[in-house]
């Protein structure tokens, strides 16, 4: 029996080295990623990763557009481990929590809301307004986990890499899936 794939979303959000690594990092795991970009999504991704997202993706990584509603992912019937929408606008974190279905980035989450996969978020804004707020709630109330990206420092990071490695961590926790991105936490002896 064939694994079954993570859905991620690429939205037009900052923190495409998030969305890279996630990919790059389960595809050296052997798990199928299906990956829905929209257009803003492959515009930052090429802006902030310096490389058209088309070019850098790992093998096996299946790439659909945002309006292939015909997409595997688009119906309940598809099997998935479920689904990172990273970075993720706030524009796409309100559509997904008022259950607006207009691109397939939308209804891949939709699905996955209603078919009771995980589904998780990591929006990218700053500073957040009370309708950015709402909408979280809204989400998380739907049962998807916000996961903003927000790194931790007790680890001491040296680099960029390391602050995308401990978010990246967190998603793959999350997803139920090892890795070996940092050590862990073990308290003070």
């Amino acid at each position: 029996m064939a694994m079954k794939p993570i859905l991620v979303g690429l939205t037009g959000a900052s923190g495409a080295p998030y969305a890279r690594r996630l990919i790059h990092v389960l595809a050296e795991a052997g798990i199928p990623v299906h990956l829905a970009a929209s257009a803003a999504g492959r515009l930052v991704y090429g802006l902030e990763i310096g490389r058209p997202l088309e070019e850098d993706l790992p093998p096996g990584v299946r790439l659909f557009a945002e309006d292939q509603f015909t997409a595997p992912m688009a119906s309940g019937s598809f099997p998935s481990r479920g689904m990172v929408i990273v970075p993720c606008t706030m524009a796409t974190l309100a559509a997904v929590a008022r259950g607006m279905g207009s691109n397939l980035i939308h209804r891949a989450a939709d699905v996955c809301l209603k078919e009771r996969r995980p589904l998780i978020v990591v929006p990218r804004e700053t500073p957040l307004n009370a309708v950015h707020l709402k909408n979280m709630l809204a989400l998380c109330e739907a049962g998807a986990l916000i996961l903003p990206p927000m790194p931790g420092f007790y680890h001491h990071p040296e680099t960029v890499q390391d602050l995308v490695d401990f978010v990246v961590a967190r998603i793959l926790d999350h997803l139920g899936v090892e890795h070996d991105l940092g050590a862990r936490w073990q308290g003070l002896q």
